[in-house]
């Protein structure tokens, strides 16, 4: 492999080694000068809501295909209505995904 592309891997790797770590670290540090005993009361309430905004700017980005034309559209209605159904009849997190992404590869491999 090229230099170039090493170096892109190793710029990768740290930085998700990073992305992980300090916040990691940060809160330990928190925690450790919190006087009170209930580590809840040391948490920012900003992380309490980042994690449902990450999963909302996913799924914004998911329902929007690379390409734009019909049977890319198509295949992302049926996607989502199939991990609606399954969602709403099984109530679980995998299954949904599992068959939302199943419907969708099913719609672009017959019509594309």
């Amino acid at each position: 492999m090229s230099t170039a592309l090493w170096l892109a891997v190793l710029a990768s790797a740290l930085g998700t080694l990073l992305m992980r770590m300090l916040p990691l670290l940060w809160m330990q540090r928190r925690l450790d000068r919190s006087d009170s005993d209930d580590d809840l009361d040391a948490m920012p309430q900003w992380l309490g809501i980042l994690g449902p905004l990450m999963i909302a700017a996913v799924l914004g980005t998911s329902l929007v295909p690379t390409t734009v034309d019909a049977t890319s559209w198509l295949a992302t209605a049926i996607g989502v209505l199939a991990t609606l159904a399954v969602w709403w009849r099984l109530r679980s997190l995998g299954w949904p995904i599992a068959a939302g992404v199943a419907a969708y590869g099913a719609v672009v491999t017959l019509l594309g």
